[in-house]
């Protein structure tokens, strides 16, 4: 009977901590969502209320209005992101391939290197990366972008792509060679099958991580048509005097709804390619 009771706290404490944890995670979207849809009467209101009076739309359609249209820092946020991932994504694939597979002198510097160089702090590329981009003229370009992203992504993708090839067993593609595969062949159709999921969490992290960049847009851009959400969003409503909730807010969920289809449409791969990881000896 104790221990029936027992049981019966033990699973109310964790019923309330999981709700606890849910209201804490989600109530800031239903709170951007909701300021998106209401007006400036309903979001200057004391006290505040949860969902708008009146439903407006206004503030999803005064995005496209301004000096440059949220839209254009939305299509640039796109291109350099998917341009990030699939660059990050094949380098990466090889690098981390040869780290785990071959064995050859320089293997645990470079490996060390590649580690050392995520322990510095994004700022310290900022200088060098602006100085050979205007050598280089790749200011305020796709290329240009797409490059620094990398940068920054490059190393820990390796580090996670070499994980997963770790966990593959290296008789499977002896296998494969000895019947008559190259060590290309056995790569592309032994190896990468089966770490799929590692690959998908490996785009992943890429996409977000220059979606989100802040710094490199903002210095390696002057063209404010060129630049990305996180600084146009910034040049949009920031300001002393400016107090464009509801734009801030629809911009804002503009920008969370690619994020949360690729984490509804790729969960599967993300859970997979995160337990493969975790379990890896």
């Amino acid at each position: 009977m104790i221990k029936r009771r027992f049981s019966w706290v033990w699973s109310g404490i964790i019923g309330l901590t999981i709700i606890f944890s849910l209201v804490w995670t989600l109530f800031p979207i239903f709170w951007m969502f909701s300021t998106s849809l209401k007006s400036n009467i309903d979001i200057f209101k004391v006290p505040p209320s949860l969902w708008p009076s009146q439903i407006t739309y206004g503030n999803y359609e005064n995005l496209g209005g301004g000096i440059t249209p949220i839209w254009t820092f939305f299509t640039n946020s796109v291109i350099t992101s998917l341009g990030t991932l699939v660059l990050a994504v094949v380098l990466a694939t090889f690098a981390g391939y040869a780290l785990s597979r071959m064995k050859f002198v320089l293997r645990k510097p470079i490996l060390m290197g590649v580690l050392v160089t995520q322990m510095f702090p994004l700022v310290v590329l900022l200088i060098p990366l602006y100085l050979v981009f205007l050598k280089a003229n790749l200011l305020n370009t796709y290329t240009g972008l797409i490059l620094a992203f990398t940068s920054f992504t490059l190393p820990f993708s390796i580090w996670m792509i070499k994980g997963f090839v770790d966990s593959v067993p290296v008789e499977i593609e002896q296998a494969a060679m000895v019947d008559g595969c190259s060590r290309m062949q056995a790569m592309i159709r032994v190896c990468l099958p089966l770490i799929v999921p590692g690959i998908v969490a490996t785009s992943v992290f890429a996409f977000l991580d220059a979606w989100n960049n802040l710094l490199f847009p903002l210095v390696l851009v002057n063209d404010i048509g060129m630049k990305t959400l996180p600084p146009g969003m910034i040049i949009a409503f920031g300001g002393e005097f400016k107090h464009d909730w509801g734009g801030m807010m629809a911009a804002s969920t503009i920008v969370a709804v690619p994020v949360i289809i690729v984490f509804v449409l790729l969960q599967r791969y993300l859970v997979a390619g995160m337990t493969s990881g975790s379990v890896k000896g």
